[in-house]
Formats: C-alpha cells, structure tokens, sequence
C-alpha cells in the first residue's frame, strides 16, 4: 500500500501535540496532551519525564484512531522538540532527577561565573549557544558542584526527547539540532567541544550518540508499536528542536525571511547555509541541517506574560468569559484594543521570568514605567501585549547587525489569533507581517524534514506549497511613530535597571526560596 500521510509531533514546555499531515502538508487531525510544570519556588522548573512519554504515546496513538487512517497509511513520525532540558539517568536508564527545562534558574550563580571568564566567551564562540542557566553546560556545572552524589551515580545525561528515544528505541541519541542547544557541541566540526565537556565535568561516553536531524529508526518493537495503533516498520525521523523547525514550518529559510513566535515564551530567527556567532553573545546559532543554521535570539517571556495579566487584571473578564462561553483572552484584548497605541505612556518590560535575548541576564525583573493616575485595567493589559513586542523588537536589532535588515516577517504561534497582537508587531517592528494558515509550524517543520530524509523530496523549500494561505498585515504609519518614540525609552530603562535586577532578585531569593 502507497504511504499518505505523515505525522509530527511536537514535544513542548506544556504539552505535546501529534499532527497528522498528507504527504502533501495539508491538516488532516490535531491531538494534543498536556503535562504540569513544578515550580515550588522561582528558582525551579522541572516536569516528570515519564509523563512526557505517556503523553507523547497518547498523543500518536489517538491520533492514529481519531483520524481512522491505516496503519500501513502512515509513511513515517518526525519530532520536534523544545530545547536545553536536562535529565539524569543511571546504568538502567531510570531518570535520577526529572527533567529540569529551559526555565529553571538553579545555575545561575554557574552561568554568572563562567560568562564573566574569558572561557565563557570562547566557549559560546564554538557552540553558538549563549551561557545562560538554560543551557545544559551552566545545569551540568551546577549538578556536579551541588548534587555530587547525583551527579556521580549518572550514567548518561539527556534531554527529553533523547530519553524517549531511548524509551522507544533503547539507544542514546542526539541530534545535531538539539546539541548545538546544549553549549557543548562544536558548531563547525559537529562533534562534542572539549573544553565545554571538561568544564562541565563530562566525558562524551556520558552524553548521547550525535546523529544528523535526519536519522531514522525503522524497527519498534511490536507491542510499543499495538501501543501507538502504527506498523512496527514506519520510520522514526529523529528531527531537530522546535524553534529551528518552526522556521521550516513558516516557510522562513531564505536569506531575508525573518521567523516570529510567540507561544509560552518566544523568539526571532532566521536561517543561514553557515553558523554564525555574535561577538557581543547575544544571539543563537543552532542546527536544522548540516547546511542551514538558525541564528536567532529566545525570550522567556511571550505568552506566559499575557496569561499572567489576565489572572491579575481581568478576573471580571474571566467570569464572564465563564458565563457566556467565551474566551476570556478575547475579551481582555477588546478592552485593550480601546486604548491608543503606547498605552498614554505606560511601558511594560517583560521580564516576569527573567530573560534571555538580548539581556541574558537571569536576574531580570519585570515592571512597569510611567504609571500615572489616568492609567486603568486596560492600559496595563494593551502595556503588557506592547512590551512583549517591544522586547522581540529589541533582539530583532542584535539580529540585525549580524544578517542584516529583514526582508519580511513570517509570524506564529497562540498570539496570532489575536487581530490586535499581530498589528502591534506589524507597527512595532514596521515591517509587513505573513501569518500562515497552519498555526503547527513546528509539527510541519518536523514532517517537511521527515519528507526529506526519506528523500522524497529534494530540497527543504517544498514547505513553500504546504504552508497554505497566508493573511497578511501592514504596519499603520501613525501607530509606527508612537511606538518609535517609546521604544528608545524601554531601550534605556532596561539597561539603567541592570544592577538594581540582580540587587532584587537577591531579595527574593532570600525570602521566596526560603
């Protein structure tokens, strides 16, 4: 029987969701499962890798039935992944931590210690990855340093999609795409970096085999693959992270083509055919395939932020949204919509959960500037929505010196459902902003990739038939003055702000990890 569809399947902070596509990208069938996060203080961000697993099982195997397609139907399941987790494990494979994510900041002090070395430098040089505690070296440091006796039972240290790889399949592996997240992987010999590993405390036999994003498992075991309702003979593509492949996925891999998403957090990227590094370390630079390289910069605080002033600012919209079945984000939106653009000068800055690009300071804190007494409800929520773009904004700038001016935006993720998000970033950024018909960039991504290691196709820019239509906004000239006046003001109140950050993050630590 002739294959005809393909699945993604994207491992997210929140939930993984399994996406069924034709073999010529068209949305066929979504399921989705989530998973908690344990955040018992501020420090912490940890979820249980097993939960994951059972997610991910759930999520291909409804999809599967839901879709009522056969087995032999279904050419082969390409993954996608969020980046920098870290999970111990011990000779058997049983995880001795849970899967400590992106979030976590327990390694800051590490992070800290090595960005002000020369070494920090030279390490982020070769592996494109900026030293920050997200990054799998700064959690490794703080693991040998403070949970030596963790530390010294492990056997292997993974991320999670290599840990279900390994509950699949029974062999550590790791793409090039995730490695090139880890701050140890040497971007232009792809292979493990020294120095990285002998300041981590690691010998490579302790990390996963590195593989091509295009590496592919053939053989499942019979009763894991009655479990998934798939042939034990359909290929696994391992694929690549989340944030390269929605750049895929949005069809944004040409010189120029400038990647947005916004979901739980963000990040701005663009596709080069070299890596690429920047000499004030404040962007990326990560694997798709051995000739394209996404550099961007992430930020913490996307979604998460809006979700936060929506508990705070709009419970009226919460219960109402409640009694009418509505969206309670719906609402909050239309009542920022009525404030003019610059929220009457009100300045948010983002950085609820410290921030990475273009700060890459941990220690950063939110908060709002120019508070007056006209100020209400909805001036905080229109500041909130501006001073997420206004920070995607500021990476794009560190971005620019590298590759240039972009040429045109391709913008994904939850805030796209949002008319008045999408017009923010089209007048914050002046730029025209393409939104796709398939919000899943990153599940696409992973099957145009499958597509491609199984050579059905001959080059990655076939996504430009799948990505479907696209709606397309345009900054507003007025609205493009106002918010480059107050952009220059968010600019300098961050930097100004820069010592006082790590004076109160101080404080909490003392009084809310206590």
């Amino acid at each position: 029987m002739q294959w005809k569809y393909m699945l993604g399947v994207d491992i997210g902070t929140t939930s993984t969701k399994a996406v069924l596509f034709t073999k010529k990208g068209e949305f066929v069938k979504k399921v989705s499962k989530g998973y908690p996060l344990y955040s018992p203080t501020p420090s912490v961000a940890e979820q249980d890798p097993d939960a994951i697993f059972r997610a991910v099982m759930l999520a291909i195997g409804e999809v599967m039935i839901e879709s009522g397609i056969e087995k032999e139907e279904l050419g082969f399941i390409s993954f996608s992944s969020a980046m920098h987790s870290v999970i111990a494990v011990d000779e058997n494979g049983v995880p001795l931590t849970k899967s400590i994510t992106w979030a976590d900041n327990r390694s800051v002090k590490y992070a800290d210690q090595l960005k002000k070395s020369p070494r920090g430098q030279q390490v982020y040089q070769r592996t494109g990855t900026p030293i920050h505690p997200m990054s799998p070296l700064a959690k490794l440091m703080w693991l040998k340093e403070e949970h030596t006796h963790v530390f010294a039972k492990t056997a292997k240290f993974l991320g999670i999609k290599e840990y279900i790889f390994y509950k699949l399949f029974n062999e550590y592996v790791m793409d090039y795409s995730l490695a090139s997240a880890t701050g140890m992987f040497n971007i232009e010999k792809l292979t493990w970096d020294e120095e990285a590993l002998e300041i981590a405390g690691v010998q490579a036999d302790r990390l996963p085999k590195l593989v091509p994003t295009t590496y592919m498992f053939k053989e499942l075991n019979e009763d894991m693959a009655s479990k998934l309702n798939i042939s034990p003979n359909t290929p696994f593509v391992i694929g690549a992270s989340d944030g390269v492949l929605s750049n895929l996925g949005l069809n944004a891999i040409k010189p120029g083509v400038l990647a947005v998403t916004i979901g739980t957090s963000g990040a701005i990227r663009t596709v080069s055919d070299r890596p690429i590094t920047d000499p004030k370390g404040r962007t990326f630079c990560y694997a798709l395939t051995e000739n394209h390289w996404v550099v961007g910069g992430p930020v913490n605080n996307g979604g998460i932020t809006f979700q936060w002033a929506r508990d705070q600012f709009g419970q009226l919209e919460i219960q109402k949204a409640k009694a009418g079945g509505e969206d309670p984000y719906e609402l909050l939106t239309a009542m920022a919509e009525q404030i003019a653009p610059g929220a009457d000068g009100l300045i948010f800055h983002p950085y609820m959960a410290g921030e990475r690009a273009p700060l890459w300071n941990a220690e950063a804190r939110g908060s709002f500037f120019g508070l007056a007494l006209h100020h209400t409800r909805a001036h905080f929520v229109r500041a909130v929505l501006e001073g997420v773009m206004y920070n995607l904004y500021s990476v794009m700038l560190a971005l620019q010196e590298l590759v240039g001016e972009p040429k045109k935006i391709h913008a994904s993720g939850g805030f796209v459902r949002s008319k008045l998000w999408r017009q923010i970033m089209a007048d914050v950024f002046n730029q025209e902003v393409m939104i796709p018909e398939s919000y899943e960039s990153s599940s696409l991504g992973a099957a145009v990739l499958g597509l491609y290691a199984l050579g059905e196709v001959e080059s990655l820019e076939v996504v430009e038939q799948m990505v479907g239509s696209t709606n397309k906004l345009e900054p507003i000239e007025e609205n493009v003055k106002v918010y480059e006046e107050l952009m220059g003001i968010f600019l300098s109140v961050s930097r100004k702000l820069e010592d006082d950050y790590h004076r109160i993050a101080k404080y909490q630590r003392k009084h809310l990890d206590e």
